[in-house]
């Protein structure tokens, strides 16, 4: 094999992959160790997680670690197959996943992913966490399998993270409208006690939350929205009644004579 023939594999495997490729994946195309580290040597590779390389020019591209890492937790099949059956191998999560989603302040110092087999690393650089996702809480983002928004209050909450990073972490995403505060209440309940709330309220989780992160006038302010839709209103409508002082005089009578309003 020629020098042109080699690299012309090596750029076919990285295509599609960020222009990044394993060492697995150029050994079952014929490519030596030593002809990978001579490619290497002369600048047309670099390495950057272990077994992972990156053709010259990719150094610029986003995330470009966090893609290394991902692929090195299946190096032996390219980017594409797995991205047909993300909820089979490493799916993006954590603090990592509220960084790709552009969600809160967490730091994500560490490549985080969800597999759904017990795996062990050594890698300073890695924190795998074992658990199983439907479907449904998978989504592509910037090419790579990640946990959707929803998902990831929920395991931040059961990692025991801060409650304010959590907040804000849930805020922007209120904000991003990538999360449905109703659907994300019943799977709050398992932690309410740990804020000092009743068991299985996750309604006033969500509540201390959306407050701690700024964003329960947002929830409100859809809400409204969504009523006036429903109801055929015109939202201009809506905000001129709740502007009128006798508007609010009447709600206050309703919830005056109907308490489980006020509580509801």
């Amino acid at each position: 094999m020629n020098r042109r023939q080699l690299e012309r594999i090596v750029i076919d495997l990285a295509e599609g992959q960020w222009g990044l490729v394993t060492s697995a994946q150029a050994h079952a195309a014929g490519v030596t160790r030593v002809q990978l580290s001579r490619l290497a040597d002369d600048a047309m590779l670099t390495r950057l997680a272990h077994g992972v390389y990156a053709l010259r020019g990719a150094a610029e591209t986003e995330h470009l670690n966090l893609r290394a890492a991902w692929l090195a937790l299946d190096p032996d099949r390219p980017a594409v197959d797995r991205l047909r059956e993300p909820t089979r191998g490493a799916v993006v999560s954590h603090a990592s996943a509220a960084r790709l989603h552009g969600l809160g302040d967490l730091d994500a110092d560490r490549h985080e992913f969800i597999l759904p087999e017990r795996r062990q690393t050594r890698r300073s650089e890695l924190r795998l966490h074992r658990g199983v996702l439907t479907p449904a809480e998978v989504m592509t983002v910037a090419g790579l399998p990640t946990a959707t928004p929803e998902r990831v209050v929920v395991d931040l909450l059961a990692d025991r993270q801060d409650g304010e990073h959590v907040a804000r972490v849930l805020g922007d995403a209120v904000r991003q409208r990538s999360v449905d505060p109703a659907q994300l209440t019943p799977r709050l309940s398992p932690f309410a006690v740990r804020f000092g709330l009743s068991a299985g309220r996750g309604d006033l989780l969500l509540e201390h939350l959306l407050d701690l992160g700024n964003a329960a006038d947002h929830v409100l302010a859809d809400r409204l929205v969504s009523a006036a839709r429903t109801n055929n209103l015109r939202v201009t409508q809506v905000i001129r009644a709740l502007e009128s002082p006798r508007v609010r005089r009447q709600i206050e009578q309703v919830l005056a004579e109907e308490p489980e309003i006020r509580r509801g």
